[in-house]
């Protein structure tokens, strides 16, 4: 009984200390650089919301924040890089869905869903369906209606558990449509695939489909697929305003901290993004390009997790998606 209490006694100790540390740390950070890890290849829309949100967060903060492109394994390297790096506030994840839905679909991963921690949105590119400009439809019912005729057709994707790839399965398991996913490397290469009719569409973030639809003009829009319209594209009607009330979904950063991140740190962390979002400057350079700044916070950054997890986990078994 003596060892026991003597256990106890050392054990409410340890974490007494622990919890000084973790106050005292958190009252002094960010004492210097913080890292933004980006899985991705620059210029896409995460790598952009990465270098806004970095760029305002530093100024919030009074700190250098740094990014870093760590492409590789359709983000899983980047995820895996913060993961297992110290969890003292100085390297977080640029998140995107694939944070959620890589371990429902890849065979093994590096790391637990549970060794990173969601701390706050960043802001959302919604995804646009698109077809050739010479194609013969005008609206996603009759994309849709048109696919169920005889093979269907082929939808290109940027891989595997890509948001162009939940859309895809979205129409083929709620609503009938008769879609292939067609899997690329990249949205870059899902565009030249569509661009030179090896296939029929594709859902490409906004930031990449805008310019070849008010630019060039070589795409033809259907829908958008978030819960909004693009505000640098408003003539565009949301999938959910054509009668596709679960098509919602979109291209989104976010920031997750590797386990064991102090949580005020990661408060902290979240109202400098927060702050960041709101600022006029970054909402208008954000906007014209596609991109919806969102912030909050961290609780609301969790409820957003949580339920994209249930919702997609619901659409990876319905249509038995695997890893490429």
């Amino acid at each position: 009984m003596i060892f026991s209490m003597r256990n106890l006694t050392i054990a409410a100790v340890a974490t007494s200390l622990l919890c000084v540390l973790s106050s005292v740390q958190a009252q002094t950070w960010p004492s210097k650089t913080v890292r933004f890890i980006v899985p991705f290849t620059p210029g896409g829309a995460n790598d952009l919301m990465a270098r806004a949100a970095a760029e305002g967060a530093g100024k919030a903060l009074g700190q250098t924040v740094i990014v870093e492109n760590r492409g590789g394994a359709g983000g899983s390297l980047g995820a895996d890089i913060v993961a297992k790096s110290t969890p003292d506030g100085y390297t977080f994840l640029i998140s995107a869905a694939g944070v959620i839905s890589n371990s429902m679909i890849k065979k093994s991963l590096p790391f637990k869903d549970d060794d990173l921690l969601p701390v706050v949105m960043i802001g959302v590119a919604s995804s646009v369906i698109v077809v050739p400009k010479s194609a013969p439809y005008d609206t996603l019912r009759e994309f849709v209606d048109a696919s169920k005729k005889g093979k269907g057709f082929n939808f290109a994707t940027a891989g595997t558990g890509s948001t162009p790839h939940f859309v895809a399965e979205i129409l083929n398991v709620k609503y009938g449509a008769k879609l292939q996913p067609v899997p690329y490397k990249s949205g870059s290469e899902s565009t030249t695939a569509v661009l030179s009719g090896q296939v029929e569409g594709t859902s490409e973030a906004s930031i990449i489909a805008l310019p070849h639809i008010r630019g060039d003009g070589r795409f033809k829009p259907l829908a958008a697929t978030w819960t909004k319209r693009i505000s640098a594209y408003p003539q565009l009607s949301t999938a959910v305003e054509q009668g596709f009330s679960e098509l919602e979904i979109a291209h989104w950063a976010g920031l997750h901290a590797p386990r064991g991140t102090p949580p005020e740190i990661m408060d902290k962390l979240a109202a400098a993004v927060d702050k960041a979002m709101h600022d006029p400057v970054n909402v208008e350079k954000l906007r014209k390009l596609g991109i919806e700044p969102v912030g909050g916070t961290r609780a609301e950054f969790v409820t957003f997790v949580d339920a994209e997890r249930k919702r997609l986990g619901e659409i990876v078994k319905a249509a038995h998606m695997k890893e490429d």
